[in-house]
């Protein structure tokens, strides 16, 4: 089944979301019926929201550039601060050419961590 097959957000962000993943050159997969993400070594590191906005997970010094380049706030779910994440605005989902560059970003950061070991 794929990523995002039972998200009930609008349809747009989901297809530029699944675009984007796509065309990341990485071997990422939408996953997640109802809340579309991307995770590599057990680490989520970019997800949709049910209001259609995306979140980056990145590091706090590219964190900082983000937030200041495109002057966004703290990233919110379930009501808690996601820390580490930051909000893509809906301009910058459109523009998936200068989206790419946060997202292998983003990629490339989390593949950093340690991997997390899996439950099974």
């Amino acid at each position: 089944m794929p990523g995002g097959s039972a998200y009930p957000g609008p349809a747009e962000a989901l297809e530029l979301y699944t675009a984007l993943v796509n065309s990341s050159g990485t071997d990422c997969q939408v996953k997640g019926a109802k809340n579309p993400y991307t995770s590599r070594n057990g680490h989520m590191f970019s997800f949709l929201d049910a209001e259609g906005g995306l979140a980056l997970r990145l590091s706090d010094e590219l964190g900082d550039e983000f937030r200041t380049e495109y002057d966004t706030g703290p990233v919110i779910s379930y009501g808690s601060v996601m820390r580490g994440y930051v909000a893509v605005p809906d301009d910058l989902l459109r523009d998936t050419a200068s989206l790419e560059e946060w997202f292998a970003a983003s990629y490339e950061w989390i593949g950093t961590l340690e991997p997390k070991p899996t439950k099974k």
